[in-house]
């Protein structure tokens, strides 16, 4: 699993929180302490956090799951739209549209008209003017940067992972609705307990944006290996069961080779016994006729 290490975490500036006139109370046990007007946040929490969510991350993807990342605040959106195409997953990084998962099934339209505007040779650019073409131009570009993120979604995520929780409330409030768990980088001055899985750190600063993010994307490719490796596994043991468990042809049936001393003794054996039993051939008239002229010869002689 992947980890973050406490000198990261101090080199990115993730510990410097609000200044104490912005705080929320609910933060408080994630508060170091105070120093020149701004809170201090406890990196050991930090590690924690990461960790629960890292290992949930893990849980979601071994089931098939899929995972919205969302940061459409103008330090995470080049962040979290990198990270989330290097693990293939979706994203938002534009302005978020209200019912975008309580409204899902209105979004799923909208996302069609998108498609049905980008696909080539399409029947709604016949027979119009060159006003209603570039009307037609506008409303396209406008739902490609709206959805360029979830254009492949067809159903409601299993996770969404938010980079500010204060900033992102609309989103987070729509995925509570739809009991959607909810990981977070959450600052000082947001409540961390309208979170499921908080992880307390600065959401202004881009290197820890960045290495939180990232880490979290080099969570779901490494649960995805492990999943491809266990069905790879199980479809070479499949195959196992199933050649062993397949019946052999009558035709395809090996003979059992016969041991040449064997063999040898069986041939002997075979023509003593057929010699035994081969009768002697009877006399023939001529031979007979011949053997009287001989002994009536021999009398005479006598």
């Amino acid at each position: 699993m992947p980890e973050i290490k406490f000198e990261d975490l101090l080199g990115t500036g993730a510990h410097f929180g609000h200044v104490t006139r912005k705080w929320n109370p609910n933060f408080k046990p994630h508060i170091l302490l105070e120093k020149n007007g701004v809170h201090i946040i406890n990196l050991e929490s930090t590690i924690e956090g990461f960790n629960k969510a890292a290992a949930f991350v893990k849980e979601i993807i071994s089931k098939n799951g899929e995972i919205l990342f969302v940061g459409t605040k103008k330090q995470a959106q080049d962040i979290v739209q990198q990270e989330a195409d290097k693990c293939s997953m979706f994203y938002i990084v534009e302005r978020w549209l209200g019912g975008t998962l309580t409204n899902f099934s209105t979004i799923k339209k909208s996302i069609k008209r998108l498609k049905m505007l980008e696909k080539e040779g399409s029947n709604l650019y016949e027979n119009l003017t060159k006003k209603e073409t570039q009307m037609l131009n506008r409303e396209r570009v406008k739902l490609a940067d709206q959805h360029r993120g979830i254009k492949d979604m067809r159903r409601l995520p299993d996770a969404v992972i938010v980079v500010d929780a204060q900033y992102e409330d609309t989103a987070i409030r729509e995925a509570k609705r739809l009991f959607i768990p909810v990981i977070a980088i959450v600052d000082s001055n947001t409540d961390p307990s309208k979170v499921d899985y908080p992880i307390p750190a600065n959401d202004d600063s881009i290197r820890t944006i960045q290495l939180i993010i990232a880490a979290l994307a080099d969570a779901v490719n490494e649960a995805r290996g492990t999943v491809a490796e266990k069905n790879k596994k199980k479809s070479e043991k499949k195959l196992e069961t199933d050649a062993s468990e397949q019946p052999v042809p009558e035709n395809e049936l090996k003979v059992e080779s016969v041991p040449e001393e064997v063999a040898v003794e069986g041939v002997v054996e075979v023509t003593a016994e057929n010699s035994e039993e081969i009768p002697e051939p009877a006399e023939t008239p001529e031979v007979q006729e011949s053997e009287d002229i001989s002994r009536d010869s021999t009398q005479k002689g006598e």
